[in-house]
């Protein structure tokens, strides 16, 4: 791992990750509720790419008006159809709007006053090791068969797209191995609860024993 550099006049930082259609936001929500400060890589990537930005003029450079709404905003659905059939066209995408969101999210975190804080990336392992100054890295996991039935029915997609997302993800054994924990989502939701409450009283011992 990198040199955790500045770690000092920051809040202990907590990556989470997880494939596609794992339960990120759900996990995310519980340690919020337990009053975690929550940084949100996609939040960080919509504001990169709203209307007016640098981050959507150089995506309209690279791909063209034909990606934007008749409002102005961009046509997330095209332009997701687009990069996920196309490798090339999805690092260009990526190398537009990764910078951006790292730099919003550690901007957040270096301003925030807590003992820890939660940074949801969900593709943390895509861009290692941009991220290797994370102090600990919480994996959320289900098997690949429940990442594909999710997705389908919470973007209400066809077996191909969805194939095709899980495959531009890193592989869910490249995930694990960047893990310090792993969260089983593959239960119920009082299991996710119990094991996130744990895992909070644990970032809590790591950030008060740092300081």
């Amino acid at each position: 791992m990198a040199e955790r550099t500045g770690a000092g006049d920051r809040p202990y930082a907590v990556g989470l990750t997880g494939g596609v259609g794992s339960g990120k936001s759900t996990v995310a929500g519980a340690f919020a509720a337990l009053g975690t400060p929550v940084l949100d890589a996609d939040r960080a990537a919509r504001a990169a790419l709203a209307p007016g930005s640098e981050g959507l003029a150089e995506v309209v450079q690279a791909f063209g008006r034909g990606l934007l709404r008749a409002d102005g905003g961009l046509d997330r659905a095209t332009l997701r159809q687009r990069v996920f059939a196309d490798a090339g066209a999805r690092r260009q995408l990526e190398a537009i709007v990764h910078p951006r969101v790292h730099a919003t999210l550690t901007g957040q975190l270096h301003a925030l006053a807590a003992p820890y804080a939660l940074l949801a990336i969900p593709l943390l392992r895509e861009t290692w090791p941009a991220y290797a100054w994370l102090d600990r890295i919480l994996v959320v996991d289900v098997p690949e068969t429940v990442q594909r039935e999710r997705l389908m029915q919470r973007d209400a997609i066809d077996a191909g797209l969805a194939e095709a997302m899980l495959a531009a993800q890193a592989a869910r054994a490249a995930r694990l191995e960047v893990a310090h924990d792993v969260l089983d989502n593959s239960g119920g939701l009082s299991a996710l609860r119990a094991r996130v409450a744990a895992l909070h009283a644990l970032y809590l011992r790591l950030a008060a024993a740092r300081s």
